[in-house]
């Protein structure tokens, strides 16, 4: 499972021309899920996202997370995290999961993430034409893999 984590003073999630999801100060993560995930990669993660120390304390110093700040959350999934580019120009999505795997896993992903922060977690829509609109605060963007856990 890959993510990418965002920090953001606002997001928001719009399809069809309507706005499904918006929030103020804290992270949009972009999800993508191949077919050898599993609960566990779900639980580590989402316990490292809710508690990744990127926001500023009364220093500046990026030493508090998310559940600290009280910050808000959407989640979009996103197959293209695992597009595979080693030949041509045209990118591979083989790695990620067809919808029958990859949206209960994803269902799982938001509620684990829910119980890790205590609070209600915004979406994007499985598998819509999405316009994702974000401020990176910072600019501060980070990568994590469930399967490369060093």
């Amino acid at each position: 499972m890959k993510a990418v984590i965002q920090r953001v003073s606002q997001a928001s999630v719009t399809i069809n021309e309507n706005k499904v999801a918006e929030i103020q100060k804290g992270l949009l993560v972009l999800i993508g899920i191949e077919d050898a995930d599993s609960i566990e990669d779900i639980q580590w993660l989402t316990a490292k996202i809710a508690n990744l120390r990127i926001f500023g304390d009364e220093n500046e110093v990026m030493n508090l997370s998310l559940k600290e700040v009280h910050g808000e959350m959407i989640v979009v999934s996103q197959f293209t995290l695992h597009a595979l580019t080693k030949k041509g120009n045209r990118p591979s999505y083989i790695k990620a999961s067809k919808p029958e795997i990859a949206i209960p896993l994803y269902e799982t992903f938001v509620q684990q993430m829910e119980i890790e922060l205590g609070k209600k977690v915004q979406t994007g829509e499985f598998g819509a034409d999405m316009k994702v609109s974000l401020i990176n605060d910072g600019p501060v963007t980070i990568i994590i893999d469930s399967k490369n856990k060093e």
